[in-house]
């Protein structure tokens, strides 16, 4: 039990659906909606189950981690992820099962947890320090450099309820990281804030797991996810699908969740991803004739096309697709600033729709995946992104007329395939080697 840090054993976690905190009121109104609570529990008593009103979010979840290990949660929304982690980070308790937990542990689970609103950066710096059990002279050594990394100094005096999203975040990693947690709890937050300091986040965790601390790090990032971590637990309704190698459960992973996904739409804008700036529409694979499609072969060309709102005016806008195999390898990236008629342009409100084409005999046979998103290049901000949206699969068909010719082995398991120009030139053979290759027969 030494060489554990942390252990889960058959946890479960169990919620009531519909439940809200008691609102503040008279003694009359209590008492009334008391009696009144009290006929409905009557009146549905023993139907919970078939109402569906209660559900599992965790399933008899059981794992072990050891000292210096890096491990990666995944699974889709709603698979358990971040309740796990808070059931570790103690914020809530299990239905079931219990967890023990050795080390000093720093949690990043949501913007602004841990904080108090009413103090400033400064003071919630200390306080976080102190919670964790370092000294005030170990916080104070380590304060500069949190500061610094956050790029919050013109506002560390500042309370923190007045910080915007993306500045609660950076102030947050930053004490989580920078602290010496002997355990950090990461969860999807980095999603939110500028593109950079997404890069400079995973930089200080893989700085932090060569120094041979302990992380639980949650994301759909696959490519994040296999920079960083040896061993990945792949969760689903709750309970633990598959655990092991990151490659090997990562690539299980991509391919279960791209079959027949060939096309996402939202048709709300208020429940779109997006923030106030833009809103996400849809997103498709098409094939010539403008179907959409799930597989195609290499020869085939393809098009990606995306939709989204734009609801507020004077931002310039850039629209993106990555693209990733199976493994979690990342393809290719392409923007359309070249092509924009906005291109450094503030963009007007409207729907928009954006097609980009990918040529025939270009990718190689794979599982592929597309993230798609908005950002605004003058303030590096992602306002709306999906992760893994769509995804299709490439075949190879052996078609002598494409990039393959003649060539009938197994095509080297590389990121794309494309098809090139090449030369091929022709020169005589040097008399006296050919005399010299005769005399040696």
């Amino acid at each position: 039990m030494d060489s554990i840090v942390i252990r889960a054993e058959g946890l479960s976690k169990q919620y009531t659906i519909g439940r809200r905190e008691a609102p503040y009121d008279t003694f009359r109104e209590m008492v009334l909606r008391q009696v009144t609570a009290s006929l409905r529990w009557i009146q549905n008593r023993g139907n919970n189950q078939a109402n569906g009103s209660r559900i599992w979010a965790l399933k008899d979840v059981s794992f072990e981690v050891k000292p210096g290990e890096v491990v990666g949660i995944i699974g889709r929304n709603g698979a358990g992820k971040t309740t796990l982690l808070k059931i570790l980070s103690r914020i809530t308790d299990p239905t079931k099962g219990f967890a023990e937990i050795r080390g000093r542990v720093a949690s990043l689970l949501s913007v602004g947890t841990g904080f108090h609103p009413e103090l400033t950066g400064r003071e919630n710096i200390y306080l976080n320090g102190t919670i964790l059990g370092m000294r005030k002279g170990e916080i104070a050594h380590k304060f500069d450099e949190i500061v610094s990394f956050a790029e919050i100094e013109k506002f560390i005096d500042t309370p923190v309820k007045h910080y915007s999203s993306g500045m609660y975040v950076r102030l947050a990693f930053a004490i989580a990281a920078h602290l010496d947690p002997e355990i950090l709890l990461v969860d999807e937050v980095l999603a939110v804030g500028d593109v950079q300091f997404q890069k400079k986040c995973l930089g200080k965790m893989h700085d932090v797991a060569s120094e041979g601390r302990t992380i639980l790090f949650v994301s759909h990032n696959m490519a994040a996810v296999q920079r960083l971590c040896s061993r990945v637990i792949w969760l689903d309704g709750g309970a633990i699908l598959k655990e092991g190698a990151t490659n090997e459960v990562a690539r299980h992973y991509l391919q279960y969740g791209l079959k027949n996904n060939g096309e996402r739409i939202w048709d709300d804008i208020p429940t779109a991803p997006g923030d106030e700036v833009v809103r996400l529409r849809a997103i498709r694979a098409l094939d010539v004739t403008g179907a959409v499609r799930t597989d195609f072969t290499v020869r085939e060309p393809l098009t990606l096309e995306m939709e989204f709102w734009v609801i507020k005016e004077g931002y310039v806008l850039d629209a993106a697709f990555d693209l990733y195999n199976e493994t979690g390898t990342a393809l290719f990236s392409t923007v359309d600033n070249l092509d924009s008629p906005w291109k450094g342009k503030p963009r007007p409100p409207g729907i928009y729709k954006e097609r980009c084409i990918i040529p025939g005999d270009f990718f190689n046979d794979a599982e592929i995946s597309v993230t798609f998103g908005v950002v605004s290049n003058v303030f590096e901000k992602v306002h709306a992104q999906i992760i893994d949206a769509i995804g299709f699969t490439v075949i190879d068909t052996m078609d002598p007329s494409g990039v393959r010719g003649n060539y009938h082995r197994p095509w080297p398991p590389v990121a794309v395939r494309p098809r090139l120009h090449w030369t091929v030139e022709r020169a005589p053979l040097d008399k006296k080697i050919s005399l010299i290759n005769d005399s040696s027969r």
